[in-house]
């Protein structure tokens, strides 16, 4: 079950950081496409906070992945 969960979590944030990823591609790529009411820089300073965490969590739970720590 503890391999599941891990898994299951490893997943979620692989997930995170590509659906942020994406966007950030295409606000860098395709600002023209953006509606004039999206903030860009704030959305990309948002998404680049996303990548981080969890690629942050992605660290932490690697400290969770052996049952004798």
């Amino acid at each position: 079950m503890r391999a599941v969960l891990i898994e299951a979590l490893e997943k979620q944030y692989e997930a995170d950081i590509a659906a942020a990823d994406a966007v950030i591609k295409l606000l860098l790529e395709k600002s023209v496409a953006i509606s004039d009411h999206v903030n860009i820089q704030k959305e990309l300073d948002c998404q680049l906070h996303k990548v981080a965490s969890a690629e942050e969590k992605l660290q932490v739970l690697k400290d969770y992945e052996d049952p004798k720590k």
